[in-house]
């Protein structure tokens, strides 16, 4: 029992050591995960998310990045929620990322944004929409931090080879990819799951971003829907096919949620569904 504790002491330490990117790719026995709200709605609610994921992922033993917006840029509508502040949003991601000692995860929307955000986390996030903006890649790449960049929902697997560039060509090669699902007609996405591993060539650890990839955009209301009773099928999907990553937004109440509550999985659900994504890891191991 003694020679197993000091095992895991070395192990431990030896992970300590490692850097988040390294982390990242090193995924042989399990996978990452990235998740938390859409996006900061008050002061409270985040640590309420949050202290839930790190319990949940430190008894289950993965890699955790909490993921929240800061702001909403891209919404259907002028009266769509976007934020509490940029200032006021950024300075809780901080906050969480010092009391649990654990990597945080925000979205950017301009090159200009990029230098600020870096303050206060560790992974830059390139939105789907903006992944070919050269500007704003190379503004994330100059910021040393891990860059998650999002497959355009118009983009084959294939073309985000370049997006990747960019970025490396800055002198950043701390790139992670994540597939959040390709637009079929106006009103619905699809996941091919062949991006996993043809993304999974280029070298970078690959996501799959199991909450957006079930939104159902461009309603007749202007809030987007979703058929987040799909979730648990995405994921155990890209599971089996090999992701690195696990994306999702969740909330403890996605019906209240101000942001992407169609497709987000609630907070009482996240434990089981990756309790059963890990055994279906380790059955394919």
């Amino acid at each position: 029992m003694r020679y197993k504790c000091y095992l895991c002491t070395i192990k431990m330490q030896s992970d300590n050591k490692m850097s988040l990117y390294e982390k990242l790719k090193d995924r042989k026995d399990g996978f990452f995960l990235m998740a938390g709200p859409c996006v900061i709605e008050d002061e409270r609610m985040p640590f309420e998310i949050v202290e839930r994921l790190v319990d949940i992922t430190k008894r289950l033993g993965l890699e955790f990045i909490f993921k929240a917006s800061y702001r909403k840029a891209n919404r259907s509508r002028l009266d769509s929620f976007t934020g509490i502040g940029d200032e006021k949003g950024l300075k809780i991601l901080g906050e969480i990322r010092e009391k649990y000692n654990i990597p945080v995860v925000t979205d950017i929307h301009s090159a200009e944004e990029a230098e600020m955000a870096a303050r206060f986390v560790d992974v830059i996030q390139i939105p789907a929409f903006l992944c070919r903006q050269t500007d704003i890649l190379v503004a994330a790449a100059k910021t040393g931090k891990v860059v998650n960049i999002k497959k355009g929902q118009f983009l084959s697997p294939e073309a985000m080879r370049f997006a990747m560039d960019k970025v490396a060509d800055s002198g950043n090669e701390k790139i992670v990819l994540t597939d959040r699902g390709t637009m079929f007609g106006y009103h619905d996405l699809i996941v091919d799951f062949r991006s996993i591993p043809i993304m999974k060539s280029f070298g970078v650890p690959v996501v799959m971003d199991i909450t957006h990839s079930l939104q159902q955009p461009n309603q007749s209301s202007g809030v987007s829907g979703g058929m987040p009773e799909m979730i648990a099928s995405i994921a155990k999907a890209a599971i089996a096919v090999g992701t690195d990553g696990i994306f999702m937004e969740t909330h403890p109440d996605p019906k209240k949620a101000k942001s992407d509550g169609a497709n987000m999985l609630p907070l009482s659900e996240v434990e089981n569904l990756l309790s059963t994504l890990l055994k279906i890891r380790k059955a394919l191991a």
